[in-house]
Formats: C-alpha cells, sequence, structure tokens
C-alpha cells in the first residue's frame, strides 16, 4: 500500500518562497508519476507540476518559471520548490502518485497560504 506525506507548507509573503515535500511510502516509486496539484477555496482542484519517472517536468502556465518539481528516487522523495509566491497561490497543496489503473494515490494536503 501507497502512502503519500506532504511537509513544507505555511504562511508567507508575497515574492517569498517554500519547498514542499511529499515522501513515499512503498515500492517502487522511481516507476511512479509524480503530481503537485492544488486546491483553493470553492476552486477544482488543478494540476500544477508533475514528473515521470525518468525525471521530465511539467508545469501549468501560471507557476512556469517560479516553481520547480524535482524528485529524490533514493530517497523516495518528490518535491517542488515554489519561489516568487502570489497570493493567488494559496492552496491546499496534494502529492499524487500513479503507476497504472487502479494504482493511484493522494496524500492528505499541506496549507501554503501567500499574504502579507
Amino acid at each position: 500500500q501507497v502512502q503519500l506525506v506532504e511537509s513544507g507548507g505555511g504562511l508567507v509573503q508575497p515574492g517569498g518562497s517554500l519547498r514542499l515535500s511529499c515522501v513515499f511510502s512503498g515500492n517502487s516509486f522511481s516507476t511512479y508519476f509524480m503530481a503537485w496539484y492544488r486546491q483553493a477555496p470553492g476552486k477544482q482542484r488543478e494540476l500544477v507540476a508533475s514528473i515521470i519517472s525518468t525525471g521530465i517536468p511539467n508545469y501549468a502556465n501560471s507557476v512556469k518559471g517560479r516553481f520547480t518539481i524535482s524528485r529524490d528516487n533514493a530517497k523516495k522523495t518528490v518535491y517542488l520548490q515554489m519561489n516568487s509566491l502570489k497570493p493567488e497561490d494559496t492552496a491546499v497543496y496534494f502529492c499524487y502518485a500513479k503507476r497504472g489503473v487502479g494504482m493511484e494515490y493522494w496524500g492528505q494536503g499541506t496549507q501554503v497560504t501567500v499574504s502579507s
């Protein structure tokens, strides 16, 4: 059974930075597609960034140039470095893992609040 545990959220001022971490427990982490989603109050959950097993990243247009996703297969961890944060980045951020049909997992989420 796969479990995902996020950490690193918090309150930050506009223009600031945060790094989110997601620790994967289970087997075959390196073969999983990993992603970060976020959900703001009253809005649908949206994909922020993803990274495939070979390390190739993909980003939502709204975060390109500001956020960086990475993975450390030895530590079974995926990261989201968030720079130049804006109030509109405020949301609960969720870690997501997928390997195939019926093999999708979500973390519990971590709150990111960008406010002065």
